[in-house]
């Protein structure tokens, strides 16, 4: 179980096609900025699913 402070405005970001998993921190990284336009060290979550969204 995830918790966090009451005072921090916590986002969660789910993608919605699936995603090559064998890419790397930093190749999903990129595509926080690319595709959703968001900060990726901004505290969010940011969910991705693999091809058999498993």
């Amino acid at each position: 179980m995830l918790s966090f402070p009451p005072s921090q405005s916590v986002r969660i970001f789910v993608g919605r096609s699936a995603v090559d998993m064998r890419k790397g921190a930093s190749a999903l990284s990129a595509l926080v900025i690319d595709v959703i336009d968001e900060d990726p060290q901004s505290g969010h979550l940011f969910l991705f699913f693999n091809w058999a969204a498993t």
